[in-house]
């Protein structure tokens, strides 16, 4: 619950952003899938993808080189927050991957929403090169 409760939060809030073009989490009203989720699923993880607009990939390095609380890494959900950037247009085989800007892999752990979002908020300063 708690997962849900925190990822809700801080993809509510990412979807709100400029630097962000979609939120990929069918939990997150509006989002692509959601009428299935809510037919299908009683609850979600706290695991989500981000597609950023379109930047170069210096600027996203610059975005996870710096934050504070996210680390490096692949999880499908654990106590800590995670990063990393994805290719899924590397290994879709089935249908074409075609964003539009570069993908994150976020997953929210247990730390408190609202300073994920301030390492998220710093994070997009820097990757717009504030």
């Amino acid at each position: 619950a708690r997962h849900q409760a925190s990822a809700l939060r801080v993809a509510q809030w990412l979807a709100a952003r400029p630097e962000v073009r979609e939120v990929i989490y069918p939990a997150l009203p509006g989002a692509r899938g959601h009428a299935l989720w809510r037919r299908d699923f009683t609850g979600a993880t706290g695991l989500f993808a981000v597609v950023l607009q379109p930047v170069a990939k210096e600027r996203v390095d610059a975005m996870l080189d710096g934050f504070s609380l996210f680390r490096m890494g692949w999880s499908w959900g654990c106590f800590e927050s995670l990063a990393i950037p994805i290719w899924p247009e590397k290994v879709r085989t089935a249908t074409r991957w075609d964003a539009g800007g570069p993908c994150l892999r976020l997953a929210i752990g247990l730390e408190d929403p609202d300073d994920l979002i301030a390492d998220l908020a710093a994070g997009l300063d820097r990757l717009a090169g504030r």
